[in-house]
């Protein structure tokens, strides 16, 4: 069984940089992609950020284009979200996940999910 755990999150202000992790244990990311998906109080979950585990592509949601950057250590089996420039609207729960395929932008692609960390952005 694999099991996916975030942590880097807190309380930062505006204009601050915080980096999340995501350590997965029980299973590789290899031939897998992986992403960060976010969900604010009151609101759906959304996409922010997917790669290839090989590292050769990487997706972004338009709101965080240019201020988050998604990578992994292979080596570690663990993704990472470097974000910087925050603002007090990507407040939320963020989740990271394993995909085996299929459109990286939705959550129904992925089978595997963190349980979350908390990114509070204060202005």
């Amino acid at each position: 069984q694999v099991q996916l755990v975030e942590s880097g999150g807190g309380l930062v202000q505006a204009g601050g940089s915080l980096r999340l992790s995501c350590a997965a244990s029980g299973g590789t990311f290899q031939n897998y992609a992986g992403g960060w998906f976010r969900q604010a109080p009151g609101k759906e979950r959304e996409f922010v950020a997917a790669i290839m585990w090989s590292g050769v592509g990487t997706l972004y949601a338009d709101a965080v284009k240019g201020r988050f950057t998604i990578s992994t250590d292979n080596a570690k089996n663990r993704m990472y979200l470097q974000m910087n420039s925050l603002k007090p609207e990507d407040t939320a729960d963020y989740y990271c996940a394993r995909s085996p395929g299929g459109s990286l932008y939705s959550p129904l692609s992925y089978t595997y999910w963190g349980q979350g960390t908390q990114v509070t952005v204060s202005s």
